[in-house]
């Protein structure tokens, strides 16, 4: 390959500035591996109304439901753990096909479970499919997409994690009428259908070029590039960047060291800001309570009030579509107005959500009639809750934390972070009802509301902007404390 001078690099800075239209196969591509992370989404949204008819008919006790939730999201721990180095032995694409045919396995054992322990092990199965998808959709995206499109392609895995949650939550209303020992066992079942097409539709996606370079596999990195680039000029100048990241690394005092001891053991100012940036956003992503939240709406509204099945179903429909809507609003506006400014908003309209949905809680709670104005408000801030949720954390999760890691260690650091992520998520669905008894629904969402607040400070002091910043010029945001403050002006 030709080397690139000064000057074409400088004439490239025009090219990523002028390629602000989408490019279509990056896209098919980002749509592809996205998809897998639908198998999250109808978990969370199937499981919310499966529950209640599983402890019907198989008698279980409120530990148990705890802990049949939250086995999925702990043991996706597994997955996202061993996602780092999988997708570098063994390629992202490969590993996106990996995490479909584990989740496969786990959807057909929790369906046709005869008892409580087969259906924990499907759980278990499950968990480690969602572990792997987790991880490798949103940074597969990242790196095969152009720099100036990359919020929008890289928050589809959250785009898709929503429309999952809303079919799962169709899906309950549609089987909610049916015999309770075949209903639950349907919900289940239907999960193997997505990870099928998944599977199927992978296969045909290409490699990430940056995966191919660092297998020295050029030709074939150059010809992906060609694809998703405008021109073959500016892929040309993609690959010599990519390249020459690689190369940097390899000349580096880590090369041929463990990635794990350049993260964790002494690392640079650099990687260390990275690393806290990046399991701090995951951290406060599950402990927001979102998760939990969806999980268990209708045993809190079962509580205020609302007790027959079907309209606790319709409620969580309405809050489906209003998740899908505003993570849809958020995806087309990243690359616009970029991470930070979103990132905030959606914080801090958590907070105000949370602190009225604890509000109309707790009136609820010490309420003999349940009014309904005091159930159409939490209804609302529950809605808003989400939305906002949507707006911010959902999607930008998966942006950042694909995003800001440098080539040699984007894989194995985005499964550090993606793992606090499953095992806060699954330490708050494990504990959500236990705690919410002890201090009641209103309590636990006051809590959450004062979570969102140190999230919100967090997120303005520690998360420099992204948008429009190639991969390999991103980690220059975190060299000192001064780039970071004027990361999001220089953007």
């Amino acid at each position: 390959m030709e080397e690139i001078e000064v000057g074409d690099e400088q004439k490239a800075k025009g090219v990523f500035k002028a390629s602000t239209k989408m490019n279509k196969y990056a896209l098919a591509c980002a749509l592809l591996a996205s998809t897998n992370s639908i198998l999250l989404g109808y978990d969370i949204g199937v499981m919310s109304g499966a529950i209640l008819y599983i402890k019907d008919d198989l008698k279980i006790s409120k530990i148990q439901e705890e802990i049949l939730i939250g086995t999925l999201n702990v043991c996706s721990l597994i997955g996202s753990l061993l996602s780092g180095k999988t997708s570098d032995l063994i390629g992202r694409r490969y590993t996106i096909v990996l995490a479909a045919i584990t989740f496969f396995a786990g959807a057909l054992v929790m369906g046709l479970a005869p008892s409580y322990p087969f259906l924990i092990a499907g759980r278990v199965v499950a968990g480690i499919g969602v572990g792997y998808s987790l991880m490798i959709a949103p940074l597969y995206t990242a790196e095969i997409s152009p720099a100036m499109t990359r919020g929008f392609m890289s928050s589809l895995p959250e785009v898709f994690i929503t429309i999952g949650i809303l079919i799962g939550y169709v899906v309950n209303y549609a089987f909610s009428g049916i015999s309770n020992n075949w209903n639950w066992r349907i919900m289940l079942l239907l999960a193997a259908v997505p990870a099928v097409g998944v599977g199927l539709g992978v296969i045909v996606m290409p490699e990430s070029p940056r995966w191919l370079v660092m297998k020295k596999r050029l030709s074939e990195a150059k010809t992906v590039l060609v694809k998703t680039s405008e021109t073959e000029e500016e892929a040309e100048v993609r690959l010599g960047e990519i390249t020459r990241a690689w190369e940097l690394h390899e000349s580096s005092n880590f090369a041929g060291k463990s990635v794990w001891k350049e993260l964790l053991w002494r690392p640079t100012p650099a990687t260390r800001r990275i690393l806290i940036a990046a399991v701090g956003i995951n951290f406060f992503m599950q402990a927001s309570g979102n998760d939990a939240v969806i999980y268990y709406l209708p045993a809190v509204f079962d509580a205020a009030g609302i007790k027959k099945k079907k309209q606790l179903f319709g409620i969580n429909v309405i809050m489906g579509t209003a998740k899908a809507t505003f993570v849809m609003i958020s995806a087309l506006f990243l690359d616009k107005y970029g991470r930070r400014p979103l990132l905030l908003l959606g914080t801090v309209g958590m907070v105000v959500s949370l602190s009225t949905l604890g509000l109309g809680s707790m009136f609820l709670e010490h309420s003999a009639h349940k009014p309904n104005w005091a159930i159409v408000v939490s209804v609302i801030a529950v809605c808003a809750d989400v939305s906002f949720f949507s707006i911010g954390l959902g999607p930008i999760t998966w942006v950042y934390s694909s995003e800001i890691f440098p080539m040699r260690l984007r894989a194995q650091g985005t499964s550090l972070a993606v793992s606090v992520n499953r095992l806060v998520s699954g330490v708050v669905s494990m504990t959500f009802l236990t705690i919410s008894t002890k201090i009641s629904f209103g309590g636990m969402f006051f809590m959450l509301a004062g979570i969102m607040m140190v999230a919100t400070v967090f997120f303005f002091f520690i998360m420099p902007e992204t948008k429009g910043k190639n991969l390999e010029d991103i980690g220059k945001l975190f060299e000192d404390k001064k780039t970071s403050d004027e990361g999001e002006e220089m953007s």
